[in-house]
């Protein structure tokens, strides 16, 4: 574990449990084989147990130079791009369907995720292990504090099962919170039924000031229609919409801006 130095500003913490490798490992789920992309493989030690399976035809990105002559060393048999995955056009790697994985960078999870969703129609499993926190922000329910622009966004187009907590004391360096492993599955929804640029807008903005209704926090996207902020649904807060509610809003806003 000493051959490469963990970087913080690369949100590295280096997974030492080998039996919680395995068990991400065997996280993904998809029919037959598939090639999977491990997002940040480090050392390995994710990589070795992914290796194994003949089902996954595997592809690494990994950013940090220190690993990328790790994982040449070591595992020469590693499809390996060194690149920024957030800066990857995903396309030019994968023509067809493909899943993701990995032990995913703190400091960048929530962009990864994001970016997924640019892919979302290509993607039909993502699986790994996150800050707790992040976990149970993407499989939060409607009503719950850690119900967020996250979860609404992942929720429209991804079942979301938290599967299980790792401490904090199975990484080198630890980190100050505590873990978690979780799993995507790519709904059967191909269209939210709505403008969905809108719609991503609607949610981040009103989660953006979340503490207000959303006769509050969308006025601003409504030109201040009195007559539609007088709709039921402008008297909730965001965090007590589903993304059912999520659409229909988005589309009030837009029949709106039709009628103006």
């Amino acid at each position: 574990m000493k051959e490469v130095r963990a970087k913080k500003y690369l949100g590295q913490h280096f997974l030492r449990d080998l039996d919680i490798a395995q068990r991400i490992a065997d996280s993904l789920v998809f029919d037959g084989q598939m090639p999977v992309l491990e997002i940040g493989p480090g050392m390995g030690v994710l990589t070795q147990y992914l290796l194994k399976n003949p089902d996954i035809d595997l592809t690494a990105v990994e950013i940090d130079k220190e690993s990328v002559v790790y994982l040449q060393k070591y595992f020469p048999m590693l499809k390996l791009i060194e690149a920024d995955f957030l800066k990857m056009d995903l396309s030019v790697y994968f023509q067809s369907s493909f899943c993701i994985i990995g032990n995913y960078p703190y400091n960048i999870s929530s962009q990864i995720f994001f970016k997924l969703l640019e892919y979302r129609d290509k993607v039909p499993c993502l699986s790994g292990m996150v800050q707790k926190e992040v976990a149970e922000r993407i499989a939060s329910k409607p009503g719950c504090k850690a119900y967020g622009i996250l979860s609404v966004l992942l929720q429209a187009y991804y079942d979301v099962e938290y599967l299980f907590t790792v401490s904090e004391h199975v990484f080198d360096p630890p980190p100050k919170v505590k873990s978690a492993v979780f799993r995507l599955t790519r709904n059967k929804t191909k269209s939210l039924g709505c403008d969905e640029v809108l719609f991503k807008t609607v949610v981040k903005t009103a989660f953006n000031q979340r503490r207000k209704t959303m006769r509050n926090s969308l006025r601003s996207l409504v030109n201040n229609n009195t007559e539609l902020l007088k709709d039921a649904i402008f008297d909730k807060r965001p965090e007590q919409l589903s993304v059912a509610e999520f659409v229909e809003l988005t589309n009030l806003i837009v029949l709106q801006k039709k009628s103006n």
